[in-house]
């Protein structure tokens, strides 16, 4: 058994309609969607399964009757799920931003943050910033920002499909116009943005930033950070941090998988490209689905193309 997830639709300034575009999917129409949340465990926002024995349930709710099924013994039935998944559509820029590191985000009244960027799509003017040009101090930064200037400082990626970034936590960054975002993240959604570019909001009004939380929390030691390029291997570790592994398998039609056994941890699958099936259950490309901690996860390729698989998130207490 796997389990599906109705996705979350927002609107945003800077999004657009990728998501239909690319990913062939039926959204809310005449608005810019700029983020769906794929798999979402927060009091505000809830995923809701699909396909599950005609009933609609919550994750909280499958976690809370199922902990030790899904996420395996010691887990504890009242935590959230340690994972959100993203798609963004950027099809404008993103404010200049930072996610408090972990020092610093209680007495913030926030949560740190740490999350991946793997590229889907990327136009040909598409980039990224994340961190510092070389050479460039604290005092270059605020004086670039008081003057409206800080694409002189800030370090800007070219970026280009199958490209991934891992963003840490007191990193400063901003996505660029032009990409299509797999986003999987620590489940936070504290930001603090230090500048907006000069644009107003979607209700006219120009969006609040939190320049002097932002000072406090941007690594200024961070110099020209790089993406991982895509290899050309059948398998590609993306991310592989305190809070989650992330890598890449590279499938053909009818090629089989075996990515974990019954009993060994839960996992996030994102196939991106490539339709494939676990037990019978297919899921459609661009689509995620969650493999429970006391199911084998065999995977068929139905189409070639490539499979994006999220662990290690959570370790299951040994059984003797």
């Amino acid at each position: 058994m796997i389990f599906k997830f109705e996705p979350h639709y927002f609107e945003r300034v800077w999004g657009g309609r990728a998501l239909e575009e690319v990913l062939g999917r039926e959204i809310p129409k005449n608005i810019r969607i700029g983020e769906s949340w794929e798999i979402v465990d927060r009091t505000d926002c809830q995923s809701t399964l699909v396909d599950y024995q005609d009933e609609s349930i919550t994750l909280r709710e499958l976690l809370k009757s199922q902990p030790h099924k899904i996420m395996g013994p010691g887990w504890d039935e009242g935590e959230r799920f340690p994972i959100l998944v993203k798609w963004l559509d950027c099809t404008d820029r993103l404010s200049l931003q930072v996610h408090p590191p972990s020092k610093l985000a209680k007495s913030l009244n926030g949560e740190p943050k740490t999350e991946n960027w793997y590229v889907a799509h990327a136009k040909a003017h598409a980039g990224l910033f994340v961190g510092l040009k070389k050479g460039k101090s604290r005092k270059d930064f605020i004086q670039a920002l008081e003057q409206e200037s800080l694409e002189t400082v800030c370090h800007r990626i070219t970026s280009k499909a199958g490209d991934s970034i891992l963003v840490e936590s007191g990193q400063m960054h901003a996505i660029d116009a032009g990409n299509l975002i797999l986003e999987i993240q620590q489940n936070s959604d504290t930001t603090f943005r230090v500048f907006d570019w000069g644009r107003e909001g979607t209700d006219g009004l120009p969006r609040k930033l939190h320049i002097e939380e932002s000072l406090q929390c941007i690594d200024f030691d961070d110099f020209e950070p790089s993406v991982l390029k895509e290899s050309q291997s059948t398998t590609q570790t993306l991310a592989d941090c305190d809070h989650f592994r992330i890598r890449k398998f590279k499938g053909i039609k009818n090629q089989t998988l075996s990515l974990k056994k019954a009993n060994e941890q839960c996992v996030i699958l994102n196939p991106m490209g490539a339709r494939i099936s676990v037990g019978g259950n297919v899921i459609e490309a661009g689509n995620l689905a969650l493999s429970p901690f006391d199911q084998e996860c065999k995977i068929t390729f139905l189409s070639s193309g490539d499979l994006i698989v999220t662990d290690n998130f959570y370790q299951p207490a040994s059984v003797d």
